[in-house]
C-alpha cells in the first residue's frame, strides 16, 4: 500500500481526521496517546501473526490488510512524522501438532509429527525447504502482490540467529514468574507437567511438552529428561528451545517493543495472560484490537486444517484484493460469513465505494472504505457494467469465453472495446471465471406457471416495441406488466394503485436465468438486448431452458 508523505496530507482530511468515527482512525487516536505517554522515539511496531500449520488463511491477509489501515490513520494523525515499521511474524517454529486434511502425502507428514514446521519436508514439491518454507512463500507472494509494506519475520529465524537470546536468558531468570501466571489457568494434571519452555530434542528433532528438572539462568541453561529417557541438558539459546504459545506471546511483545496488535476473537481471553508475561518480562503490552471470526456457508468457524474457507488464490481467481480488503474492512467486529457468494457483492461494493470518493465531503472520505483500502489515494474508474450484471449475462448468454460477453458489451457501450480499461477487462475475465465455476453448475431453471406464461406473453409483446429503448422505459414495461399479473395492494404506488409482488421478479431470474436473484430486469435487457431477451422468454415458455 502507498503511504502519504507529510507533504501531501490534505489540511482538511487531518482536522477531519481528529473526529473521524472510522475505526481504523479510532485505532489510531489510542496509539498516538500512548506514544505521547511513553515517549517514545524508536519506530512504532505494529505486529501481525500468522501460524503455518495450513496453507495460508484469507483471514491472515485480513490481519495485514486491517493493521496497515490503522498504520496509515496512525501516519495521517502524526503528520507522517512518526516512524512506523510492519511486522508480519511467522509462528514456524512451532510443532506440527497434526496433519492437515487439505494437503498431499499425509503419510508422509504423519512421520514428521511434533517436528518444527520448518523441519517438517513440504508435501508439495521440493521447491521450498520446508512445509512452513512453502506456505511462508504463498503468504508473502499474496503480501507483495497487494503492495503492502511489510517486514516478514520468521520464527525459526529469530530464536536461531539469537534475537530472543536476551528474552529466553530473561523468561529464566523470571520462571518462577512466568510460571505463577501461566498455572492458576492450567488444570490439575496439565500444572504438573507444564513449563513454559519447549526443548528440541537433540534425539528426536521434536518440540517437547515436558517439565524442566532444572532450570539455570547463570548459564541459561535447562534440564529435563529426553525421549530416549536420559536427562539432557541444552542451552536455551540459539533455537535450541522455543516457548509454549502463550508466553510466547508476551516474550514477543517484549522483546520486538510491539506498539499495536490486532487478533481474532479466540485470542480475547488469553491477551490478558499475553499482558502479563509482556510485563513480567519488562515490556509494555500493545494496544490490542480483537476482531470477530470469520464464519463459512454453514455458520461454522473457518479452520485452516479444516480447509473450509476460501483460500487467498480462490478469491484472486474471481475478484481483485481491492475487494477483498473491503471485505476486510467492513463491520471488523460483526462475525461475518465468508464464502463465494459474498464476493459478487463485495467487488461491486467496492467500485461504487471507489465512484463516490470525489464527490464527498472530508468527513465522507475519511468514512469511505476506498479511502483506507488505498492508504488516503483512490483513483477514479470508470466501469460500463458491474460485475453482478456481467455474471447476469453470462448467465443468460451461457458464457463460457470472454468473447461471449464482450460482443455484448462492445454493443452496450459503443466504442469500447477490449484493452481500453484494464480494469473492466480483469473485471470480465473474472466473471467468466466464476460464471464457469460458480453459477453454470448450480443454476436450476423452473418452468412458468400458467399466470406466469400469461405475464411473460405480455412482457415479450411489450418488449416487441421497445427496439433500443432505455433501461427505465424497459424496467416501466416490466413493472407494467408485473402491476398486471402479480398485484401488491401491501405496497401501494404515489398514486393509491397496488404495487408489484416480489414473485414477479423473483420468477423472472428463476425462469428466466435459473437463479434465485437477479440485477434490475430492466438494465439486464438493455444490456442483454431486446431481441435476445424475447428469444429468452421464447425458450422459457416453450421449456427448452428446462432439464
Amino acid at each position: 500500500m502507498p503511504t502519504l508523505a507529510p507533504a501531501d496530507l490534505d489540511p482538511d482530511l487531518l482536522d477531519a481526521a481528529t473526529r473521524a468515527k472510522a475505526w481504523p482512525f479510532e485505532e489510531a487516536r489510542k496509539l498516538v496517546k500512548r506514544i505521547e505517554k511513553s515517549g517514545k522515539t524508536d519506530p512504532v511496531v505494529f505486529q501481525t501473526g500468522y501460524g503455518p500449520s495450513g496453507l495460508p488463511h484469507i483471514g491472515t491477509f485480513g490481519e495485514v490488510a486491517r493493521t496497515t489501515m490503522v498504520r496509515h490513520a496512525f501516519h495521517v494523525l502524526t503528520g507522517g512524522k512518526v516512524e512506523t515499521r510492519l511486522i508480519a511474524f511467522s509462528d514456524d517454529m512451532d510443532g506440527m501438532r497434526k496433519v492437515p486434511g487439505n494437503v498431499p502425502n499425509q503419510d508422509m507428514l504423519e512421520a514428521h509429527l511434533g517436528k518444527p514446521l520448518t523441519v517438517v519436508p513440504s508435501p508439495f514439491s521440493n521447491e521450498h525447504q520446508s512445509f512452513a518454507h512453502h506456505n511462508n512463500a504463498k503468504l508473502r507472494a499474496f503480501l507483495d502482490g497487494f503492495g503492502f509494506d511489510y517486514e516478514f519475520a520468521s520464527a525459526t529465524d529469530y530464536y536461531k540467529s539469537g534475537k530472543f537470546d536476551d528474552m529466553l536468558v530473561r523468561t529464566l531468570e523470571r520462571y518462577q514468574k512466568i510460571m505463577d501466571i501461566m498455572l492458576p489457568t492450567l488444570g490439575e494434571e496439565r500444572q504438573a507437567t507444564y513449563s513454559p519452555i519447549l526443548p528440541i530434542s537433540p534425539t528426536t528433532g521434536r518440540v517437547l511438552y515436558v517439565p524442566m528438572k532444572e532450570v539455570n539462568p547463570a548459564d541459561a541453561t535447562v534440564t529435563f529428561e529426553d525421549e530416549d529417557g536420559r536427562d539432557v541438558t541444552l542451552d536455551v539459546r540459539g533455537g535450541n528451545v522455543k516457548l509454549q504459545w502463550k508466553p510466547d506471546f508476551g516474550m514477543r511483545w517484549a522483546a520486538l517493543d510491539v506498539d499495536f496488535e490486532m487478533f481474532g476473537k479466540d485470542h480475547q481471553n488469553n491477551s490478558v495472560i499475553y499482558d502479563r508475561i509482556c510485563k513480567a518480562l519488562g515490556g509494555t503490552p500493545p494496544e490490542h484490537y480483537v476482531f470477530e471470526l470469520f464464519l463459512d456457508d454453514k455458520g461454522e468457524k473457518i479452520s485452516k486444517t479444516k480447509g473450509n474457507g476460501i483460500s487467498i488464490d480462490e478469491w484472486l481467481n474471481y475478484a481483485s484484493p481491492e475487494s477483498l480488503a473491503l471485505f476486510m474492512f467492513q463491520k471488523p467486529r460483526t462475525a461475518k460469513r465468508l464464502y463465494f457468494d459474498v464476493i459478487p457483492r463485495a467487488v461491486d461494493e467496492y467500485f461504487q465505494h471507489l465512484g463516490a470518493f470525489e464527490r464527498q465531503d472530508a468527513n465522507q472520505k475519511l468514512g469511505n472504505p476506498a479511502y483506507h483500502i488505498h492508504a488516503g489515494d483512490p483513483q477514479p474508474v470508470e466501469l460500463p457494467v458491474n460485475f453482478s450484471m456481467l455474471l447476469n449475462l453470462a448467465s443468460a448468454a451461457n458464457a463460457h469465453d470472454e468473447d461471449v460477453l464482450w460482443g455484448f458489451i462492445s454493443r452496450y457501450a459503443e466504442g469500447l472495446k477490449k484493452g481500453d480499461n484494464p480494469t473492466f477487462d480483469a473485471l470480465v475475465g473474472s466473471a467468466v471465471r466464476y460464471f464457469e465455476d460458480r453459477v453454470a453448475p448450480n443454476k436450476k431453471y423452473r418452468a412458468p406457471s400458467d399466470e406466469e406464461q400469461a405475464a411473460l406473453q405480455d412482457l415479450d409483446a411489450k418488449l416487441a416495441d421497445l427496439q433500443g429503448a432505455d433501461a427505465q422505459t424497459l424496467q416501466g414495461a416490466v413493472y407494467e406488466v408485473g402491476r398486471t399479473h402479480f398485484p401488491d395492494p401491501n405496497k401501494p404506488n404515489k398514486d393509491g394503485t397496488p404495487g408489484v409482488s416480489v414473485t414477479w421478479f423473483s420468477a423472472l431470474y428463476q425462469i428466466l436465468l435459473g437463479e434465485e436473484k437477479g440485477p434490475r430486469f430492466g438494465s439486464f435487457v438493455e444490456l442483454y438486448g431486446v431481441p435476445e431477451t424475447r428469444a429468452l422468454i421464447a425458450k422459457a415458455r416453450a421449456g427448452d431452458l428446462v432439464g
